[in-house]
């Protein structure tokens, strides 16, 4: 017994209808669209075989090419496992480099499709744009930019990078946020290690120059310096090269991080700039220029990079040959032939947080200048104690009490505190909630205020009075419960609630 569906049945509706000599063999080629040499088989095979000539000979048969199902379910287990988070190109290449398992783009696609394992880009409706060819040598444009993401662990990291726009050369380092430091320090890099290019491509942000720090951007001030041009973007897609090697870093760099244990900035950048860019990124997708003759250069030797790619503030000298910076007073020590006061000075920030000065790009001798701090509040409530007890010393201590309105027992006992442990013995003691105060209730009078407090958290101060006296035959008046309530954290019907809640966890 087998299945035929309707393309099947037609066949032999047409076939048996031929063979009676009911319908012609120019009729079937025609409602079959099949050649005559075809038909007459089929006519042979309905004779010989019957019904069954309709089937393939395969069919029910596997391919002799099929793989294992064992072989399916382990690469099953290993992408839910372990490279959930890896696209089909890359899981492909890591199966057969850890895994030693070679299977095709299209088989390894339907299983990872059958457990659902999808990573595609949103698709989102897109603006008409026209495409811009690459530059045609290395060195006319580099595209900078920083990403912020997930790259390992749990917190979120910066990868401030450089991309060459002819060739897709790639730099870059990881920082903890994208900070006019991270930015200036992989520019540094690059030209050390390549060589000066002619135009930078970046976004609208303030540290690059956009609209919001047009004025005092410190990358611009270097990229004058160095002779950079700065173009900025005005969408995404105008530096489409950076932003798509960050989806691709970001696609493959986050399970590579998994899969080899790395979690610190230190083991990243090591694992960036001497494995992952040279041997995937520089074999794969980097290309070759158009034009052979690079437009990097050479940087001069009259340019010292530590002083171009640094941060740089003035500010302004006092009479006094000082300085203000970051809350802090500096003194200019350097042993000076004329007088520099009025004039500006240059402070430049390093990146251990450290500040070094020069006037006129000469170092200065600066150190920071301490002065005296104002007394706290608790000397001033001593220096007042010890002034009453210099009037007492001085007329008496009934005049004193008069004239400052301390009562004589506290000049007595202030009197008795300073002969015995000095000034620090006038010094006001912090409040112990464990030793209980001769004017406070009774303990065993607040913890049954307590307890109905919880039992009964909807009751006002003057209800729970009532009710205390009613009950326990307990004498408290409704300040008295507030006061308790005050101690306790209890002063609020939801304060009340939610310690009478954990106490009930607490017994269960």
């Amino acid at each position: 017994m087998f299945i035929m569906d309707s393309k099947q049945q037609l066949t032999v509706d047409i076939i048996s209808k031929v063979s009676e000599g009911r319908m012609t063999v120019c009729s079937a080629i025609q409602l079959l669209q099949k050649s005559r040499r075809t038909i007459e088989r089929y006519l042979q095979q309905y004779k010989t075989q019957g019904l069954k000539f309709v089937l393939h000979g395969n069919a029910g048969k596997n391919p002799i090419n099929k793989l294992s199902t064992k072989l399916k379910s382990q690469v099953q287990k290993l992408i839910k496992e372990k490279y959930y988070d890896v696209n089909l190109q890359h899981l492909s290449e890591l199966l057969v480099q850890r895994e030693n398992i070679h299977i095709k783009r299209e088989t390894l696609r339907l299983w990872a499709h059958e457990i659902h394992h999808v990573k595609r880009a949103k698709r989102r409706r897109s603006k008409v744009r026209k495409r811009r060819d690459r530059m045609a040598s290395s060195g006319l444009m580099m595209q900078m930019d920083g990403s912020t993401h997930r790259w390992f662990g749990n917190t979120k990291t910066c990868l401030i990078a450089l991309i060459d726009d002819a060739i897709s050369e790639l730099h870059g380092e990881y920082f903890p946020s994208e900070t006019t430091y991270g930015c200036l320090k992989v520019l540094k890099d690059f030209i050390h290690k390549k060589g000066l290019f002619k135009v930078l491509y970046v976004d609208r942000a303030g540290i690059f120059g956009g609209p919001k720090r047009c004025n005092f951007s410190q990358m611009q001030r270097a990229c004058e310096e160095l002779g950079i041009e700065i173009i900025f973007a005005q969408s995404p897609q105008g530096k489409g090269r950076i932003e798509r090697a960050f989806d691709t870093l970001q696609d493959r760099l986050v399970p590579e991080f998994r899969l080899n244990g790395i979690n610190t900035l230190t083991d990243a950048n090591t694992y960036l700039k001497q494995q992952f860019i040279p041997e995937f990124w520089h074999k794969n997708i980097q290309i070759c220029p158009a034009d052979a003759d690079t437009e990097l250069t050479a940087l001069p030797d009259y340019i010292d990079l530590d002083t171009v790619c640094v941060q740089k503030e003035y500010r302004k000298i006092r009479l006094d040959h000082t300085f203000s910076f970051g809350n802090q007073m500096y003194l200019i020590k350097s042993d000076l032939k004329h007088s520099i006061a009025r004039q500006k000075i240059e402070i430049r920030r390093h990146g251990d947080g450290t500040i070094s000065a020069f006037f006129a790009d000469r170092p200065l001798d600066i150190e920071p200048v301490i002065e005296p701090t104002k007394s706290s509040i608790y000397d001033l409530e001593i220096q007042k104690k010890i002034d009453v007890l210099e009037l007492a010393k001085k007329y008496s201590i009934s005049k004193a009490a008069r004239m400052t309105g301390v009562s004589r027992d506290t000049i007595y006992r202030h009197k008795r505190l300073l002969k015995e442990q000095g000034p620090e013995g006038l010094r006001n003691k912090p409040i112990r909630k464990d030793i209980h105060h001769k004017n406070r209730h009774a303990i065993d009078t607040e913890e049954a205020v307590v307890n109905f407090s919880l039992d009964n958290p909807h009751l006002g101060q003057a209800q729970v009075s009532a009710q205390v006296r009613q009950i326990y035959k307990l004498e408290i008046s409704p300040s008295g419960i507030r006061n308790i309530w005050m101690r306790e954290n209890l002063n609020t019907i939801a304060q009340r609630i939610h310690r009478a809640q954990e106490a009930k966890v607490e017994i269960t």
